[in-house]
């Protein structure tokens, strides 16, 4: 029988002004021929809020440096389960969207667990994502993306009333 650490977790969906979202190469030290591409984040503090958290991990992981306030609500929530390092976790999860025009990545505020599972990094259109035949989390990543950055119905339309 699996015992799952639970854990709570905020990630980012950085996304450029080319629609292409920033993911990290990781891979689990326990596991280190399971290479994976993930969005940034992670763990939350105890007490800290979802948006806190996304901020503090964006600023640590990317160097991009937001108020909690500038991500809003979450865009998607899940809870999954995965191993890392020996260690099984239930995580539950929520996502902000970030858009920006570019960014320069700086990993300087890696910490030792990130320093020694993320070999680098780099920005994916979704559809080269999803044709790309490499393992990515969430799995469904490609989809959320198209649906979060879908034009809405009326964008770039007058709507004032007449």
């Amino acid at each position: 029988m699996t015992v799952y650490t639970p854990r709570r977790a905020a990630r980012v969906l950085l996304v450029d002004a080319a629609g292409r979202v920033l993911l990290f190469d990781g891979y689990d030290p326990a596991r280190p021929g399971h290479r994976y591409w993930f969005t940034p984040g992670g763990g939350l503090d105890p007490a800290e809020s979802p948006a806190a958290g996304a901020a503090r991990e964006l600023a640590e992981e990317t160097g991009l440096r937001l108020d909690p306030a500038e991500l809003g609500e979450p865009v998607w929530s899940e809870t999954t389960e995965f191993p890392f390092d020996g260690v099984w976790y239930r995580q539950q999860q929520d996502f902000f969207l970030v858009r920006v025009p570019s960014w320069q990545v700086d990993t300087a505020g890696f910490n030792d667990v990130e320093r020694g599972s993320i070999a680098g990094h780099r920005w994916w259109a979704p559809d080269e994502l999803a044709a790309s035949g490499e393992r990515y989390y969430p799995t469904g990543l490609p989809d959320l993306l198209a649906d979060l950055l879908r034009p809405t119905a009326g964008a770039g339309r007058d709507e004032a009333s007449c």
